[in-house]
């Protein structure tokens, strides 16, 4: 007869409120980059031409119609 082990719950690794914060900025700014690149269309980006097109170039770049 084979003897049956209590599971124990894993516990997961704490994670510390700096780690947290960096995560949480670092989305932030992904999606407000993905913003300006596939949906600003210039709103943002009126301080001069220079943006707008890189921004642009972007949008061709990565497939996102824009005309």
């Amino acid at each position: 007869m084979s003897k049956v082990q209590a599971v124990r719950p894993v516990n997961p690794p704490a994670v510390s409120a700096r780690v947290l914060w960096t995560a949480a900025a670092v989305v932030v700014g992904l999606l407000l980059l993905a913003y300006l690149v596939a949906f600003d269309q210039g709103a943002v980006s009126r301080s001069g031409m220079y943006l707008h097109e890189l921004m642009h170039d972007g949008r061709h770049l990565l497939g996102v119609p824009c005309h």
